[in-house]
């Protein structure tokens, strides 16, 4: 028979260590993190509060910079868009498996895990909302480990006394779609909504379902991709900016409503001290949208082989665990965001990885740079000509090419940021450091692949309302 006389202070001492540890320790680290990463379509360096940018108010997303670490030198190795996405979700260089270029519908290898994978076999919900652009047409979210998926909704369709009301512009470019909206969509109850503000409450209906388990939700909104001469004056008038800068400004301060949206969620449901959000750009600026790449120079378009279109704007907000309002200088990629997910939720990060794990270096208990060199070939022979790019970064050295038989053009960031005065001569042997550097992460490389021809019946993400979940095939 027990003794209970003895036992009771036994029992009532192991609970008060337990309710002690509960309420010294929310976010015990035994818990698992949730995870948010917020992948945005062409937003520059220059186009956020904390960045330095003075006409578009940005304070949700600025928050998120108070309350963990900024990036300053947060790198896209594979730009743009589908490249981007494949070495973000792979967790590598895209030339690893074949990816030159932009080379849309070359598949992600199957014999490696993806970050969405990974992070399913751990025993996360793991959710996507919005722009895919990853892999084949048989690769879609459902197929490389995410457990739902947001279906894709009806776009708006114009009537032709719409249309006749609109500017020449929008008109020419909604003809080209039919009178489809990009940006306007018609929701369940068939009112027409702002597309980004139903891909926030997508994101929120997400996190409140998934509020009892870990998850990981992956939102990569069509924001703030060209055109944006759809965004109504309700937004684009809470903007100083100017011109097209205008529109495009609107567009910002819609993502950065559903940043402030996401955020009261997490609050509400007392979830945000142990949850990570990752907040970053596809590639950097479009100047022809009015993008900015300030302090840099180029961006998307014609200014592909300077900074602008590789450097972009990167925050890591938790602030149960990480330093507040702190910036992080040192050099990262996109890549490193699954290596840093993987060892944050408790894994070993796979052997295929190219990426480090940031998390020391967000806390302040490493320092420099997470990588001493990175990489850039972008030289798939039919892709555009103004994509081409053969690029190292080292300390604050910038050298760059356009094709292999170009003379190599090198620049001192810190005190050129524009890259307005080739160096190269005076310091001839850092290009030669720098290309030799090039010529040996080069011969690691898989050969240039082919994209293969595959039809499907269906879209890549379900059309319609609610969400799609992944079936056991």
């Amino acid at each position: 028979m027990m003794n209970t006389s003895r036992e009771r202070p036994l029992l009532f001492g192991i609970l008060l260590v337990l309710l002690h540890s509960t309420l010294v320790s929310p976010c015990a680290a035994s818990d698992k993190p949730n995870i948010i990463l917020i992948y945005i379509d062409d937003l520059g360096y220059g186009d956020l509060g904390v960045y330095g940018c003075q006409d578009i108010p940005t304070p949700n997303i600025d928050r998120l910079a108070k309350q963990g670490v900024w990036c300053s030198a947060s790198y896209i190795t594979n730009p743009p868009c589908c490249p981007s996405r494949c070495s973000l979700m792979m967790g590598q260089y895209g030339q690893r498996f074949g990816k030159y270029g932009m080379s849309r519908g070359l598949p992600i290898p199957e014999d490696r895990p993806t970050l969405a994978q990974v992070m399913r076999d751990h025993g996360y919900a793991t959710g996507q909302i919005g722009k895919w652009d990853i892999g084949t047409r048989r690769q879609g979210p459902l197929q490389v480990g995410f457990t739902e998926v947001a279906k894709i909704p009806p776009k708006k369709q114009y009537s032709p006394e719409e249309l006749a009301s609109l500017s020449p512009a929008l008109r020419k470019q909604l003809d080209k779609h039919g009178g489809r909206s990009k940006y306007f969509c018609v929701d369940s109850s068939g009112q027409t909504v702002w597309l980004t503000d139903y891909d926030g409450d997508s994101a929120v209906d997400f996190i409140e379902r998934h509020s009892s388990e870990p998850f990981f939700l992956y939102w990569s909104p069509e924001a703030i991709h060209s055109f944006n001469n759809e965004v109504p004056e309700s937004l684009a008038k809470r903007t100083s900016a100017r011109g097209m800068r205008r529109l495009l400004g609107g567009a910002i301060v819609s993502v950065d409503d559903q940043i402030g949206k996401l955020v009261r969620t997490l609050e509400e449901l007392q979830l945000r001290q142990n949850t990570l959000i990752i907040f970053t750009s596809d590639n950097g600026a479009n100047p022809g949208e009015g993008g900015s790449s300030t302090p840099y120079r180029g961006g998307k378009g014609q200014g592909t082989q300077q900074e602008g279109w590789v450097r972009v704007p990167t925050i890591f907000s938790m602030p149960g665990r990480l330093p507040q309002g702190e910036r992080y200088a040192g050099l990262m990629a996109n890549f490193d965001f699954y290596s840093t997910i993987a060892a944050l939720s408790g894994q070993s990060i796979p052997e295929h990885c190219d990426g480090v794990d940031l998390w020391p270096y967000l806390m302040g208990e490493r320092d420099g740079d997470a990588h001493e060199y990175l990489f850039w070939l972008n030289n798939q022979p039919d892709d555009a000509v103004r994509r081409h790019l053969i690029a190292v970064r080292w300390r604050d050295w910038r050298l760059y090419r356009k094709y292999e038989q170009d003379p190599w053009q090198l620049f001192d960031l810190a005190s050129d940021p524009r890259e307005e005065s080739d160096v190269a001569a005076e310091h001839t042997n850092i290009v030669q450091q720098l290309a030799g550097q090039h010529r040996r992460w080069e011969r690691s490389l898989a050969p240039l692949a082919k994209v293969p021809k595959i039809r499907t019946p269906g879209p890549i993400i379900p059309t319609g309302h609610g969400w799609a979940a992944a079936t056991s095939d």
